[in-house]
């Protein structure tokens, strides 16, 4: 009977396996590596692309604030102008209305009447003056009643002075302009300012 001595051939078998074994586990081991590097370069590469983006949106944002700040500052400005308009605009129609004020009063003041002062605020006015008589105020209170400009005199004081050996009545009166008429004797003089220039111009 013949034996076969297997025992070489099985540790040679043996050995073969332990190198394929080492040679896949190697293989897995550079396999799992690259399939790392590859994972890390993609994520690096989205964090460095949302890095950008970011970056770029704080530089839009940035850019907007400055935006922003010019737009306040041009508002602050328009504000500004506007009040200084509307300033300007009321000091023009204040010196219009001094001055049909004066040429309404200038109507109405009857003769033997010396106006002392006249201060205004707002809409009211406060006038002082000096009457030959009594009778002269009455007359200039009638006479401001009925003016389409001043309304509502009230007499607040009237009492008697001696001035060169003369007697007079020195009073103190309040009353009211009337706004809107003031407004419409604006309105009605510009046309009529405007149509003296056409009639210039033909």
């Amino acid at each position: 009977m013949i034996r076969i001595n297997l025992l070489p051939h099985r540790e040679e078998k043996r050995k073969a396996q332990r190198q394929q074994f080492i040679a896949l586990s190697g293989l897995i081991a550079v396999l799992s590596i690259l399939i790392v590097i590859l994972v890390h370069g993609v994520i690096a590469g989205y964090i460095s692309q949302q890095e950008r983006k970011n970056e770029f949106l704080k530089k839009e944002i940035a850019a907007l604030d400055k935006e922003i700040d010019e737009i306040k500052r041009l508002k602050e400005q328009t504000s500004a102008m506007l009040a200084r308009k509307g300033v300007i605009e009321s000091l023009q129609g204040s010196r219009a209305e001094t001055v049909r004020l004066f040429n309404e009063l200038a109507r109405q003041v009857p003769a033997g009447i010396y106006l002392k002062s006249l201060k205004q605020a707002g809409n009211k006015i406060d006038m002082v003056g000096i009457a030959q008589s009594n009778a002269r105020v009455s007359t200039l209170m009638r006479n401001l009643e009925a003016s389409p400009l001043l309304e509502r005199p009230d007499l607040i004081e009237i009492k008697a002075v001696t001035m060169g050996n003369r007697r007079y009545a020195e009073f103190k009166l309040n009353l009211i302009i009337t706004r809107e008429a003031a407004e419409a004797a604006g309105k009605r003089q510009q046309p009529g300012k405007q149509s003296t220039m056409q009639g210039k111009k033909a």
